[in-house]
Order: structure tokens, then sequence, then C-alpha cells
């Protein structure tokens, strides 16, 4: 055991090498239970269950993020900066609005009657 940087000069006696050897086996058994429960199924299905959800929270944060910006680009086209409505654009998008609302309603009618 000279690679092994321990001291050899004194010969060990045989309870010193069952308490090693106890002391091995106590951590291996900790090492092969520790793997045993990280390859276990419940816990590979969780951790990809936290990675799935993580995922998802993810995109759903971008997602929110750039619809937030989509809103707020719509909302500078027909609000100035002092937060007035700006009629010269509002009034054109209602009443496309409301044209579209009366084609659809029309388009129905005709599908029933």
């Amino acid at each position: 055991m000279a690679g092994s940087g321990k001291d050899t000069s004194a010969p060990r006696t045989t309870s010193q090498i069952e308490a090693d050897i106890a002391g091995s086996r106590d951590r291996l058994a900790a090492t092969l239970d520790e793997l045993a429960m990280r390859v276990h199924p419940a816990t590979v299905a969780a951790q990809t269950k936290a990675k799935v959800r993580a995922s998802v929270e993810q995109k759903a944060g971008k997602a929110y993020v750039a619809a937030s910006g989509a809103v707020e680009r719509v909302k500078a086209e027909f609000v100035d900066e002092d937060g007035r409505l700006r009629a010269e654009r509002v009034v054109p998008a209602a009443l496309v609005g409301v044209g579209v609302v009366l084609l659809i309603a029309s388009a129905r009618r005709r599908r029933k009657g």
C-alpha cells in the first residue's frame, strides 16, 4: 500500500483492518442506496416532470412578454403620449370592426335561411 499515502511502518491489527472493511462496506452501501434512488422510476419521473414544467413556464413567460409587447404597440397606435384616444384612428378601426360583425351576421343569416 505504498501508493495509498497511509503510514505503513507499523503493522495494522486485525481489528483495524476489520474496522476499515466495515467503514468501506458502509460507504459502499450508502453509495449504492444513492444510485438506486437516482435511477428509481419515481425519481426519474419527478425529475422529468420538473424539467417539463420549467420548460412550459419559460415558454409561457416568453409568450406573455410577446403578447404584452404586442398589446402595447397596438395601444400606442390608438392613444397619444398623454393617454388620450386618437379619434382619427379609433373611429375608422371601430367602423371596420362593426362592418366585419355585420358581414358575419349577414353570412349566418344566409346559411340559415
